[in-house]
């Protein structure tokens, strides 16, 4: 079933308030928390990742249908930072979040584009292109979000779906790496373990 969230309806009139230098900021249910407690640390970190997944983009314009997927993914990561900026008691039925479908549309463009691709043999190394390189950047920051909420998730059942999200989302990260440098024509650097100082010192 189709979810239809509200719009924002925000008026951002100043940039500083000075209401956070104390170290504490403000949740959506009005709630004063030091910055560094876990739930600041993960909708904080997925704004990090919104802003490489954004960079990605950027470099994707020679590939039309990947760049319209990482838009949508930003969209999906601020519904995600805010209900990871929400307590459980003060979500709004209306609120946007991830849902179900965001996971299985995720799950989709995987098995799609990971269809055509050659088998691995090896693990890949980040950085084939520029492209590729920024991608498994937006993978690795996708994996501290991911355990930044299976810690979250001791005290709050309710970020499962998120969860399960950037579990997916990081999966598909490294299958769009894949799939963009094979599109763009140029070849994976696979790992290969002989190629460390220690083992050219030995011929």
């Amino acid at each position: 079933m189709e979810e239809t969230f509200n719009s924002p309806r925000l008026a951002i009139n100043r940039v500083y308030t000075k209401r956070g230098d104390q170290g504490e900021t403000s949740l959506v249910g009005g709630q004063r928390v030091p910055k560094d407690d876990l739930r600041i640390e993960g909708y904080g970190t997925v704004d990090e990742l919104n802003s490489f997944v954004g960079m990605a983009r950027v470099s994707a314009e020679a590939l039309p249908e990947l760049a319209l997927i990482l838009l949508r993914v930003q969209h999906e990561l601020f519904n995600l930072g805010s209900i990871l900026a929400t307590l459980p008691e003060d979500v709004h039925p209306k609120q946007p979040r991830v849902t179900e479908a965001e996971i299985a549309q995720l799950e989709r463009e995987i098995d799609a584009m990971n269809e055509g691709l050659p088998a691995l043999r090896s693990f890949v190394l980040p950085g084939g292109n520029r492209l590729n390189a920024e991608l498994h950047v937006c993978r690795t920051v996708c994996r501290r979000v991911e355990r930044i909420l299976t810690a979250l998730q001791r005290h709050d059942a309710t970020v499962q779906n998120a969860l399960i999200y950037v579990n997916r989302l990081s999966d598909a990260l490294f299958v769009w790496s894949r799939w963009a440098t094979h599109r763009l024509g140029e070849t994976e650097i696979l790992w290969e373990p002989n190629q460390a100082a220690s083992s050219q010192a030995k011929h």
